[in-house]
């Protein structure tokens, strides 16, 4: 299948590793020129050189951190000075630190709001000038399975992601007459760095150990298993992609049946 991607032009945020980076990767495999966003300048630049060798598209790192009210806009204006325009948006970020509720304090919650909804506001919000130029425009949101069955011990990520689903879908509704697309995914258990972490902020707190806890976890999807990123990033440029033109609000979960509910 033609994707229908050549030529258009992508922001990735969180895309130095993980699931923003194999987003990134798949989409200039299909021929789009990407922007790449994350916190860390040296290992975004070393992410941007490996794409760009070896798929030949251009690939421009923008290091900034999108949970700082004033980078949004200052990011897609450098965007669309390199790319000469913008298509397509991928709001990835972090996910909040894991934790019991009666150990999280308001400070917490407000770090878990600017990661995980703010900065998906600001982003769409700073993009939409460029995307109504667009006879392709496409927003992704990437939260996670919890907003339908919470996660124990991330009391943050079920509460606050679920926020940005009511975005997601308000704006595909909002912004539908204008043809642009707007659809989310609800990725669980993928092998990323993060996953890693949560596992063992999981152990330490079950006194067991990350290799236990995985295992554990792993039982409950149907193939007994962890995803992998280039799993997540195929539904994930599939649904950024022309292809995909008569698919908005939809909340796809990539998860493996880890998630056990018919709605």
């Amino acid at each position: 299948m033609d994707l229908n991607l050549t030529g258009k032009r992508a922001l990735v945020t969180g895309a130095s590793r993980g699931l923003g980076y194999a987003v990134a990767l798949g989409l200039a495999r299909e021929g789009a020129d990407i922007a790449l966003n994350s916190r860390n300048p040296e290992k975004l630049k070393a992410a941007a050189q490996a794409i760009a060798k070896e798929t030949g598209a251009k690939v421009v790192p923008i290091a900034g951190d999108v949970t700082q009210a004033d980078f949004a806009q200052e990011l897609v204006q450098q965007t669309v000075e390199a790319l000469g325009g913008l298509d397509l948006l991928l709001a990835n970020a972090g996910g909040p630190v894991s934790g019991r509720f009666e150990g999280l304090d308001d400070a917490a919650w407000q770090n878990a709001i600017d990661l995980s909804l703010m900065s998906n506001v600001r982003l769409i919000r700073a993009v939409l000038p460029y995307l109504r130029k667009s006879p392709a425009a496409s927003v992704l949101t990437v939260t996670s399975y919890s907003v339908k069955q919470p996660i124990p011990y991330l009391v943050l990520s079920n509460s606050v992601r679920a926020a940005t689903i009511g975005l997601t879908k308000s704006l595909a509704l909002e912004l539908g007459p204008e043809g642009i697309r707007f659809n989310s995914i609800l990725p669980a258990w993928t092998n990323t760095e993060r996953v890693g972490e949560l596992m063992v902020a999981r152990a330490k707190i079950n006194g067991t150990t990350p290799e236990e806890e995985i295992a554990k976890q792993a039982k409950d999807g149907a193939f007994g298993r962890f995803g992998n990123v280039e799993e997540f990033a195929n539904a994930a440029v599939f649904l950024l992609s022309p292809a995909a033109s008569f698919i908005t609000g939809v909340m796809l979960t990539v998860d493996g049946g880890m998630y056990k509910g018919t709605f």
